[in-house]
């Protein structure tokens, strides 16, 4: 008697995960870590010459053809739309998006240039609107997904070094719990990540750092808060402790703590309230 052949095992969806801001520092952390979890990985930045190494790099790395590249600058907003569905009909599927597109520009204490500002705002709070607003309609209709936000500690409060770029983190934030509050019902999850020092090119700028992590230590925290599905991380995780005492540390210190000023250490590096403070 002839054996029936086992019948095919049905194909596997890819699992697609998109990266807007991709071409270095925390988004290339996680571009790369994402391929290494087996996920096709679309790689969205301005610099092309970076997002084409990274290619090479991540299916170096995997062994297999997993990365595509979509040069963009995150500020042309219109192109959003077009550009998200290109990214969907080339992957075939979406199951992950990360926001990871941010920049601080360096401003002087006594400075207050708007064109800075709304450069900041620009790129950390409405690119982060336009690409994720897509993500939310397509997560919606198929009733799941998962959202990730590249936030800040420097979104917890207000402080002298860099107004703008707190309040984007801030803005950003709080973008982020409405999306989760609207979506959480749907089957989507949402995650904000607030990131303390991390060894990228915006720590040129920083007077003073600690707790200074890699952006691959960055990309395996977002990945076990992932799996956990977590609203929320702070990493490394002992920067909470800053957002729980945030009252006890003074507004008179640094917009972000890549900015915080030598005033507000005592000589044992805990916070000291200057004398004019109140």
């Amino acid at each position: 008697m002839t054996a029936i052949p086992d019948a095919p095992a049905p194909l596997q969806p890819t699992r697609g995960a998109l990266v807007i801001g991709a071409s270095s520092g925390i988004g290339a952390a996680v571009a790369r870590y994402l391929a290494r979890e087996g996920y096709q990985v679309a790689l969205v930045a301005r610099r092309e010459r970076l997002l084409e190494d990274l290619k090479i790099r991540i299916e170096a790395e995997t062994g297999r053809p997993c990365a595509r590249i979509y040069p963009h600058d995150v500020t042309a907003y219109a192109d959003v739309p077009v550009l998200f569905q290109k990214v969907l009909r080339d992957l075939g599927r979406l199951e992950v998006v990360v926001y990871a597109a941010g920049i601080m520009p360096p401003v002087e204490l006594h400075e207050y240039d708007f064109a800075k500002d709304r450069a900041t705002v620009e790129v950390n709070v409405l690119g982060a609107m336009a690409w994720l607003n897509q993500a939310a309609i397509l997560f919606e209709r198929q009733r799941g997904g998962q959202i990730v936000g590249i936030s800040s500690v420097a979104g917890e409060r207000g402080r002298v070094g860099n107004p703008a770029y707190n309040s984007s983190k801030a803005a950003l934030n709080t973008y982020l719990e409405a999306l989760r509050n609207r979506l959480t019902r749907h089957g989507v999850h949402v995650l904000t990540v607030k990131p303390g020092f991390v060894d990228t090119d915006m720590l040129k700028n920083a007077p003073r750092t600690f707790w200074v992590v890699s952006p691959d230590r960055v990309a395996e925290d977002i990945g076990w808060a992932l799996r956990r599905r977590k609203q929320e991380i702070f990493t490394p995780a002992r920067w909470r402790w800053t957002s729980e005492s945030r009252d006890d540390i003074p507004s008179c210190c640094g917009g972000s703590p890549a900015t915080w000023t030598a005033s507000c250490w005592g000589p044992e590096g805990g916070f000291t309230l200057p004398r004019t403070a109140h």
